[in-house]
């Protein structure tokens, strides 16, 4: 059974954007009861209970919040079309996947029209998660992001700090979820190659299920600790992979990494993954 969105006091939302991840949320925010009105040239038909607008001004003008999902080039381009039909008391919310410099862009228009602009991160994938989707919102009209987006089924944190923090949060996030992306196809098509691919799975989706804090402080502490060792490690395991046809991007980044903790450990420097304690360079 498909739990229900709450319902509030009606709220005008303007999207600009029915992409995927558009049309997920919009579909969610008008079960949630709210009004939407979206603008999209590249996807002309709108989910149902949607009011397609002409343009982004007929959108934006007299809603109370404006969310922004575009693919991060059009951004600005959103927001440029948006800024002569907003006003004060409304809020516009940058949930696109960009970078801190693009999301300050954004703000930097947004911000004269009397807006309230909000650098929301969304935290994972849309599809699936529609409104529910967790999000990280950052600027001067993050908290007003929150308290308007929260009640419809939004979870939102409120972060300090200005526009682009919330989007460094996310980019921080994804330097390890798309490593760990990479790490994994290396490894299976690795895997594919020697005749063991579903060994192979079995073994990545074991650590996975199984990961927690002391596996995370092995993986810091254990890499300085015994990167000497590993570095040898590592190296043969790109032999492998050569000889199997397969490109060790991953591997060589990992020998990368080793080697640099390796001269770190020698000069008696304590990385900040071990956090400052002194047994971090005490290797054996």
């Amino acid at each position: 059974m498909v739990a229900k969105l709450p319902r509030v006091a009606p709220l005008t939302v303007a999207m600009l954007g029915l992409g995927e991840a558009g049309s997920a949320i919009a579909r969610d925010l008008v079960a949630a009861g709210a009004s939407v009105r979206a603008f999209d040239p590249a996807h002309p038909k709108a989910p149902d209970g949607i009011h397609v607008a002409s343009d982004a001004g007929s959108a934006v003008a007299g809603s109370d919040v404006v969310l922004s999902v575009n693919a991060a080039t059009a951004a600005l381009d959103a927001a440029d079309s948006a800024a002569s039909d907003l006003r004060a008391g409304q809020v516009y919310a940058d949930l696109n996947a960009a970078a801190a410099s693009v999301k300050r862009a954004v703000a930097d228009v947004v911000s004269p029209t009397g807006a309230a602009f909000a650098d929301v991160a969304l935290m994972d994938v849309v599809p699936g998660h529609g409104l529910r989707t967790p999000a990280l919102a950052s600027g001067p009209g993050a908290e007003d992001f929150a308290r308007r987006l929260g009640p419809l089924g939004m979870p939102v944190e409120v972060l300090d700090g200005e526009p682009g923090v919330a989007a460094a949060r996310k980019l921080l996030r994804s330097v390890f979820m798309k490593g760990l992306a990479a790490a994994c196809i290396e490894s299976t098509r690795a895997a594919r190659a020697a005749g063991c691919e579903d060994w192979m799975r079995e073994e990545i989706a074991g650590v996975l299920s199984g990961a927690d804090g002391a596996l995370l402080e092995r993986l810091l502490t254990g890499s300085e600790r015994h990167a000497t060792r590993r570095i040898h490690e590592v190296r043969d395991a790109r032999e492998l992979l050569t000889e199997l046809g397969v490109e060790a991007r991953v591997s060589a980044a990992a020998e990368g990494w080793l080697t640099e903790l390796e001269g770190e450990h020698a000069g008696g420097r304590v990385p900040a993954a071990t956090g400052g304690r002194e047994e971090g360079v005490r290797g054996r």
